[in-house]
């Protein structure tokens, strides 16, 4: 028995754990599932992979840990508290300071100039409302998480239900982590589609005048905008589209904090105002449009994605077809391009040759 206790993890190993955990649950199952070897290992019973399946081995071992060692209500508050801090607020946070500290070359990466900048003369300089916006969309954040605890409360302490979530130390599986990955984020561009339209802009909505008193007045957007509002027009268009779908399908716990993963960094890169972005296609689309929907006053582009504005004709200028089409161009112009260079760095060869 007492090597059964001393075997138990101290305090400081249970806060490792969690201070931890965001940052392995993003590292080690993506290195696992985006790797033809790791996705061989889950599928065969083989050791393709060394390196991959001592991954998942360690991953496991800590996943398991922090929930026999951890209330499952402890894990799924702190967990979701740590990847919204660290793939949302702490990104935002890098970007404000960015364009604060290097103005000169912020507004160079910027679709709008100077005038997106959030300490600009159009945003109301250094002493504007970038600091109130800041605070308000963190305040949103913790809401967020906030309104999540209360869900779990109510189901486990008050309805004696199960979790809300799926809390267990069995990881799920690959192909049930991307299933439920793509019907949970397109429901929530259906959702976030509805309640955008007719929650947020309709003439007849209580919602409406909130929402354009707080957001629309932003000029241009930075990436704190993207949970900046009113409270309750930011329950019913963000905390509700992205939290309903993970109600619905119960997501386990690992599933629907990759998927506030996805959610936190699009937020981050869609409204950060930037023209440089990691992917051309998918971020630079979503970051027009959204901008074209804060800029043009609310009357187009109200999904996530776009996905659905396409489908019912309420994009403001070009679509998400429009974005395929010319990402594969551009990338069907580099293909060309590299294939004449390396046709023609093979002629000074065969020349010196001959």
């Amino acid at each position: 028995m007492n090597l059964l206790r001393s075997a138990q993890p101290s305090l400081f190993d249970r806060a490792w754990l969690a201070v931890r955990y965001p940052y392995d649950l993003v590292r080690n199952p993506l290195d696992a599932l985006l790797s033809i070897p790791g996705l061989s290992f889950l599928l065969i019973p083989t050791f393709s992979s060394y390196s991959t399946s001592l991954n998942l081995l360690f991953f496991y071992l800590t996943w398991s840990t922090l929930i026999l060692s951890n209330p499952p209500l402890k894990v799924e508050v702190l967990g979701t508290l740590g990847i919204r801090v660290l793939f949302y607020v702490l990104p935002a946070l890098a970007f404000l300071a960015f364009d604060g500290a290097i103005p000169n070359l912020a507004l160079k990466l910027k679709e709008h100039g100077e005038a997106a900048l959030p300490m600009s003369e159009e945003q109301g300089g250094k002493k504007g409302r970038w600091w109130k916006i800041t605070l308000i969309s963190t305040a949103n954040v913790l809401l967020g998480v906030a309104l999540q605890t209360a869900v779990e409360l109510l189901f486990t302490r008050l309805l004696h239900l199960r979790s809300a979530l799926k809390i267990s130390t069995t990881l799920p599986m690959p192909w049930g982590i991307a299933l439920d990955l793509i019907r949970g984020l397109f429901l929530r561009e259906i959702l976030s589609y509805l309640s955008h339209r007719y929650a947020l802009h309709h003439p007849d909505s209580p919602l409406t005048d909130l929402h354009t008193n707080w957001q629309h007045t932003v000029t241009a957007p930075y990436a704190f905008v993207a949970n900046y509002d009113h409270p309750l027009p930011y329950i019913v268009h963000v905390f509700l589209p992205t939290y309903l779908p993970a109600l619905l399908f119960r997501f386990h716990l690992l599933t629907y904090h990759l998927y506030l993963a996805i959610v936190s960094l699009e937020e981050t890169f869609a409204y950060s105002g930037y023209n440089v972005l990691p992917s051309g296609m998918i971020l630079g689309g979503i970051a027009r449009r959204q901008e074209r929907h804060l800029m043009g006053e609310g009357k187009g582009n109200y999904s996530c994605l776009g996905i659905v504005d396409f489908v019912t004709g309420t994009s403001l200028g070009d679509d998400v077809v429009d974005d395929i089409t010319e990402e594969a161009e551009n990338n069907h112009v580099q293909e060309r391009l590299k294939g004449r260079a390396k046709r023609g760095g093979r002629k000074p060869n065969s020349r010196s040759r001959s």
